[in-house]
């Protein structure tokens, strides 16, 4: 059994994904690239030195069948070059003379500044297509470009009038998603560069490229006087989809176009189909012109050659840490930071170097590794727990018991920790005792449902009750089980017991006896929380200065005529949760320093918000020394908060009164001094 749970088990699981990883399944492939996306993909980024030219429904309207006569595209330029534009790229070919003779008026407009596309075919048309001239350097190039068996060239005489030919090929992922260009393609031993590089050539007023590789594929292309292009193993560049680009339709009138380089493609349903890319489907000339853009502003994006020995290091390294990090006390905590920085990875470098490296992979990947890991540990500690609750269950509560499985020594070294305490106690237990007379049984049935009614809302809100004290008892939110909004769960839970008690008072009233009230204290802070007593005896508690404030502020509850009182720690940290009213600023018995307590009140009308400013009013009064005025208004503010308050302001009267007839000092400090807890 110890060999089996133990976590070199795990190693397996380690293995099985860095097989999973050299085989890259099709799924893990999608994962990447859907990865990839969420990292390229952002905001529209508005490209103004770029233009579409879009051949649409209205074109077809105005010019007829397609495709049109030449002499349209003629026109076409034409205008074009009037409007200022820079080079103008048509992303089409034209590899068939013009079925209406037009050939020679659209050849006499071809010339400087025009770029045509051609397109890689299955069968070849019986003579060479045009291509630039390509200087390699380094292994044959042809060795890791893509290879086509043909290409659909245009006619020669526009070929030989043009400023640049290039292959305009979309080449999908594998889930059907153009993200990539290549920037150089093979025919047969033939390389062509892409239309890109084409434009460039013509901006650039070169006639050569240079194009570099090494034993994995290509690294680099470059166009003399433009900075290097970098490429992955296949020559393609990623490309930014993210541009969006002022653009008309071919029948339109154009304005001034300020030399912005201009891409001209079909865009009419039924003739071109768009291409799926990770923004969303668009048209082959906005593709070129996204990726001739993003070259353009160096957003040179770039994968490593090495990417996928790198997943598989990352899986490995991260696995046999994981393993070994789980025998190291806190290495868990280890493993999760590099497994974090295993995913913030790939956004570091990217955002920073416009890199794409694939840690997310290996790191989702090694939590199983993790999970495994763990479980197995898990298993172990679960066997020492029922040995544990076998040893301590038949006299420690199930919360001590938990919290002595997950740690055996917390409970003799005990914690120190922030927690909201709360005492209550029982009001009218004398009527209650004095209608039972001798029976003490049937007393002794009717307290213990009491105290059944309100640890019922304690338990469920996960509290841990400390002690019963004859009819009282103290319990703590955050403790041991942790609890980040333990100061507005301690409330809530104290305004539960109150709605718990008027309740069990039903039943007390259905059998003929007199109703019983509560009365509870609330405070947050620190408290040390463990094994505490004897050797013969012990138990669960918790000591600190808040406890014993939390007493004296419940043994208030009566003085003050309200069933809660809340200390000053819990109000701020929950006051914007429930209806607080200010109570005074008590010195509770042994301090010095006043404290602002509150009461909370239950069922909260939106008509209180104005008597409460009345309430702070009088308390204002109050610090002033103004005590006729103070009374006054507690007369007017009695029958206010559905009566919850009445109690509180005949006391506040006779205190008024009383005040009224002492001789205060001029640096009356308004705070009441407790004499008794």
């Amino acid at each position: 059994m110890k060999f089996l749970l133990s976590p070199l088990q795990a190693l397996v699981t380690s293995l099985l994904l860095i097989w999973l990883v050299i085989a890259n399944p099709s799924f893990l492939q999608n994962v990447e690239l859907k990865f990839f996306d969420q990292l390229i993909v952002s905001d529209k980024v508005e490209a103004n030195d770029t233009v579409l030219i879009d051949i649409g429904e209205r074109s077809l309207e105005r010019y007829g069948q397609y495709p049109f006569e030449r002499n349209v595209y003629g026109d076409l330029i034409e205008r074009l070059r009037a409007a200022n534009a820079g080079v103008i790229v048509f992303n089409m070919s034209f590899p068939e003379e013009d079925r209406t003779g037009n050939d020679e008026s659209f050849k006499n407009m071809l010339g400087s500044g025009v770029v045509i596309a051609h397109f890689p075919s299955t069968q070849t048309d019986g003579r060479a297509a045009y291509t630039t001239g390509i200087v390699e350097v380094g292994p044959r190039a042809i060795n890791f470009v893509p290879i086509y068996g043909g290409i659909a060239a245009n006619i020669s005489e526009y070929e030989s009038r043009v400023s640049g030919i290039g292959i305009a090929n979309t080449i999908p992922e594998i889930d059907g998603v153009v993200r990539r260009l290549p920037m150089i393609s093979a025919v047969d031993e033939t390389l062509y560069p892409s239309i890109v590089l084409e434009i460039l050539k013509v901006y650039m007023g070169t006639n050569t490229y240079q194009v570099k590789s090494n034993e994995y594929g290509l690294e680099a292309v470059r166009v003399k006087g433009f900075p290097t292009i970098n490429t992955d193993g296949s020559s393609r560049i990623w490309i930014n989809p993210n541009y969006a680009f002022k653009r008309y339709e071919m029948t339109e009138e154009f304005p001034d176009l300020n030399g912005a380089t201009v891409f001209i493609g079909v865009t009419a349903e039924g003739i071109s189909n768009p291409v799926p890319t990770a923004t969303g489907a668009v048209f082959g000339h906005e593709i070129t012109a996204k990726a001739f853009t993003s070259v353009v502003n160096s957003y040179n994006i770039t994968s490593p050659i090495l990417s996928d020995a790198i997943k598989i290091l990352s899986i490995a390294v991260l696995s046999i840490s994981i393993v070994a990090l789980s025998y190291v006390r806190l290495g868990w905590a280890v493993s999760i930071s590099a497994i974090a920085y295993a995913l913030i990875f790939p956004f570091q470098q990217f955002y920073s170097s416009l890199e794409l490296y694939n840690t997310a992979i290996p790191a989702l990947m090694s939590i199983l590794v993790f999970a495994h890991v763990y479980g197995l540990k898990y298993g172990q500690e679960y066997f020492a727990k029922m040995r544990i609750k076998k040893q301590f269950g038949g006299y420690a509560s199930p919360e001590v018991v938990e919290i002595l499985q997950k740690n055996p020594e917390l409970i003799k070294q005990g914690i120190k920790r922030e927690v909201s305490i709360c005492f209550s106690d029982l009001r009218g237990f004398t009527p209650l005792g004095e209608s039972f007379g001798d029976d003490v049984k049937g007393l002794t049935e009717v307290m213990n449902g009491y105290m059944d009614a309100i640890t019922k809302p304690v338990l469920d809100a996960r509290g841990m009750i400390i002690k019963y004290i004859g009819d009282a008892s103290m319990h703590i939110h955050n403790a041991p089980v942790e609890d980040p909004d333990h100061p507005k769960t301690a409330v809530q839970t104290g305004l539960n017991m109150l709605k718990a008690v008027e309740k069990f008072n039903e039943q007390l009233i259905e059998k003929g006896r007199p109703k019983v009230g509560m009365g509870a204290g609330i405070n947050t802070g620190l408290g040390y929380i463990g094994e505490m007593g004897s050797t013969a005896r012990h138990s669960y508690d918790v000591l600190g200065d808040a406890v014993s404030t939390t007493a004296r502020l419940e043994g208030q509850c009566k003085a003050y005529g309200v069933l809660l009182i809340i200390g000053p720690n819990t109000y701020e940290a929950t006051k914007n949760d429930f209806f607080y009213l200010k109570l005074d600023d008590l010195a509770v018995k042994g301090k010095s320093v006043g404290l602002e307590i509150y009461t909370v009140l239950q069922d909260p009308q939106p008509e209180w918000s104005k008597l409460k400013d009345l309430h702070d009013n009088m308390l204002q009064l109050y610090r002033s020394k103004q005590f006729k005025k103070t009374a006054i208004l507690c007369e007017t503010l009695k029958g206010s908060f559905n009566k919850q308050m009445d109690g509180y302001y005949d006391m506040w009267i006779e205190r008024c009164e009383f005040m009224s007839t002492q001789p205060l000092p001029e640096n009356w400090d308004g705070i009441f001094r407790a004499t008794t807890k």
